[in-house]
């Protein structure tokens, strides 16, 4: 399974990209929002941070708006996904930028034939939103289940079914079980995914017991020499 981090925060993708764990970024208006600066010198920073997909959202509602928008987004950078409602324009955006070459990320599904429509489309991934499911009432984890059984039967989709809306390291368990191709993750999860009381016990342990033994890997004075290189 890949992960994205669903963020604006340079800082942030910055630190989690070190880790080596990053596979894309995604972003939406109302990240960027929250981050106070400019939409488009962000996501020009954000393709440079990182290697993979960096998710880009259109504003606009209307096909011919959403489209000129689209291009724009997509000349910031080669791994721009341009991110398009699932809505009858935005599918017909999607399509139009799908035969031009330009990855696009269709948002804001609910729903198994929703998904379907966004392959048809030439989606490059379709997002499925499975914490505000949970929010309703409803199982995001059987969108998912639903989803991937679909697209399955169907090798020449290749749409990549990105789980989105995700609320803790249980949803991203759960959707790799079902064999969803991406998570994207806000940095506090992704984090909470490293954290177990065992681990910490088990090396406050360790640690404890390398200490009655006075030595060091690095020899006498090491840890002084390796933090001051």
């Amino acid at each position: 399974m890949k992960f994205f981090i669903d963020t604006a925060d340079r800082a942030e993708i910055a630190d989690l990209v070190a880790t080596g764990l990053v596979d894309g970024v995604t972003t939406n208006p109302s990240l960027v929002a929250k981050s106070g600066r400019n939409f488009l010198e962000t996501v020009k920073e954000i393709c440079a941070l990182v290697a993979g997909p960096v998710s880009a959202e259109v504003t606009a509602t209307d096909a011919p708006t959403m489209l000129e928008e689209g291009r724009r987004l997509a000349a910031i950078a080669s791994n721009v996904a341009v991110k398009v409602p699932l809505t009858p324009d935005g599918l017909k955006v999607c399509r139009t930028l799908a035969d031009e070459g330009t990855m696009v990320n269709v948002t804001l599904c609910f729903s198994a034939a929703q998904a379907l429509l966004a392959a048809k489309a030439g989606a490059r991934f379709v997002s499925p939103f499975v914490g505000r499911l949970d929010d309703v009432g409803a199982t995001g984890m059987e969108l998912i289940r639903e989803i991937v059984a679909i697209y399955r039967n169907y090798p020449a989709l290749k749409t990549e079914v990105l789980v989105a809306s995700v609320r803790n390291p249980l949803h991203v368990v759960e959707a790799a079980k079902l064999g969803a191709d991406v998570a994207t993750l806000p940095p506090a999860v992704l984090r909470q995914m490293f954290a177990h009381p065992l681990t910490d016990k088990g090396l406050a342990a360790f640690l404890a017991d390398w200490a009655k033994t006075g030595q060091s890997i690095l020899g006498p004075g090491g840890a002084v020499r390796a933090a001051a290189e």
